[in-house]
């Protein structure tokens, strides 16, 4: 457990190392502030814009996510470009308890400046506690995309543009709201899609639940799968 914890640590701080990699820990607090009071502004100047408010905050509670996401997969790329995964990868420790407690800190990091945007943001009088679920759900697509871009980048320059094609399926369901009912479910096979419907029923007064369940049901079990295909990868 202590080396399990030590590691995690270590990854936070090899952050600190890389000034290109600091930079990122400021947009989360950014994004707070335009939607704390540029957002207002804006919509109070083109009134048009009150309408596409919900589809906004949509949009900003996964940039906590992908700032994070960011971050720390170049930290585990970096480690594969320099062979340093090789010597984690001899840890008497399971490799899969191993990836998941690298994975925490960046999940609790997304989670928590996704709970700040909702709290801050002045449109919705959101439950306390519906915040923290929908926060969790979209701090999940962190590990997502840590796990995706580890696998398939061999080198950081791969991992930039692998983090660019991750924001397609991260954003796309967001169109469920501008096509035909029948064809929204399509978009279904994206974690984000429960997400983004469940955002849009809790601030409409209604009862979420049920997409926060199937949401975080999707989400785990592509992490587990994604987990176990890292570390077969990975630590090799």
């Amino acid at each position: 457990m202590k080396t399990l914890i030590k590691v995690a640590v270590n990854d936070f701080r090899l952050i600190f190392r890389d000034n290109s990699l600091k930079i990122f820990l400021t947009l989360p607090l950014f994004n707070l502030l335009v939607i704390r009071y540029g957002l207002p502004y804006v919509a109070g100047v083109y009134e048009f814009l009150r309408d596409y408010i919900p589809i906004i905050l949509m949009f900003a509670t996964m940039q906590g996510s992908t700032a994070f996401g960011f971050i720390y997969s170049m930290v585990l790329v970096d480690e594969k470009d320099t062979n340093v995964a090789k010597v984690y990868g001899i840890l008497p420790v399971s490799k899969f308890w191993f990836v998941v407690f690298r994975l925490l800190p960046p999940f609790f990091l997304a989670t928590l400046a996704t709970v700040l945007l909702l709290l801050f943001q002045p449109f919705y009088n959101l439950p306390v506690i519906s915040n923290l679920v929908f926060s969790a759900l979209a701090g999940l697509v962190v590990p997502l995309m840590i796990l995706f871009v580890a696998i398939v980048a061999r080198n950081k320059i791969e991992a930039m543009t692998w983090q660019k094609l991750f924001n397609i399926p991260l954003y796309l369901p967001i169109t469920a709201f501008f096509v035909p009912a029948t064809f929204t479910f399509v978009l279904a096979i994206f974690p984000t899609f429960w997400a983004y419907q469940g955002f849009d029923v809790l601030i409409g007064g209604g009862n979420f639940w049920l997409y926060m369940l199937i949401g975080f049901a999707h989400s785990i079990l592509l992490l587990v799968w994604m987990v176990k295909k890292f570390t077969v990868s990975h630590y090799k």
